[in-house]
């Protein structure tokens, strides 16, 4: 009698482990599909307004330049728009500096590109150091400056120097945080539309 009821027990026991495994698989199973539904859905930005991630529409700003020129990022709408923030005293902006000069004078008419350099004026040296920062490295693209500092937080360019590609309708395709040559400009540039 004893070992029947050990044997029934064992059988208990083993069609618990395997009832309990079977329900743990299943839940498992739901909760990666419900995780995967999720991603997709997140992924989906089509309908998404205005935000930060690839196939959000970039947020529309206004500033103004040292010289006085009112730059608006909607205004470039048509053309694609490479959108970096810096600031005089980073060494990885002043890297990058000469190959976005280069890039915009041999590249930006037959591209239809546009650079915009936001310089984080709220966190530099003032205006002069910027002035400085412009006429020792020759740079003629636009330079908005952002005085209060919002527009670099609304961008979220905490770790400068860090660069948006916009495309013709307004829509963010990439994120670099870091300095960028003008082969990887050129790269990123050319897969916009």
């Amino acid at each position: 009698m004893n070992k029947r009821n050990f044997a029934l027990a064992i059988v208990a026991l083993l069609i618990g482990i395997f009832l309990a495994n079977f329900f743990q698989d299943q839940q498992e199973k739901k909760a990666r599909e419900e995780a995967a539904q999720l991603a997709n859905e997140s992924m989906d930005l089509s309908n998404a307004a205005q935000g930060l991630a690839k196939g959000d529409r970039a947020p529309d700003f206004e500033l103004t330049t040292l010289d006085g020129k009112a730059v608006k990022l909607s205004d470039y709408q048509g053309k694609k728009v490479i959108l970096n923030f810096w600031a005089t005293w980073c060494p990885p902006c002043k890297a990058e500096m000469p190959h976005m000069q280069s890039y915009y004078e041999e590249n930006a008419e037959k591209e239809n590109v546009e650079i915009l350099a936001v310089n984080l004026t709220s966190m530099d040296d003032g205006e002069k150091a910027v002035q400085e920062f412009i006429d020792g490295y020759e740079l003629t693209f636009p330079i908005p400056m952002d005085e209060k500092g919002e527009i670099g937080d609304e961008y979220r360019a905490f770790t400068i120097p860090t660069t948006y590609m916009i495309n013709t309708k307004g829509i963010i395709q990439h994120k670099i945080v870091g300095p960028m040559n003008e082969d990887m400009m050129g790269k990123m540039v050319e897969g916009m539309e």
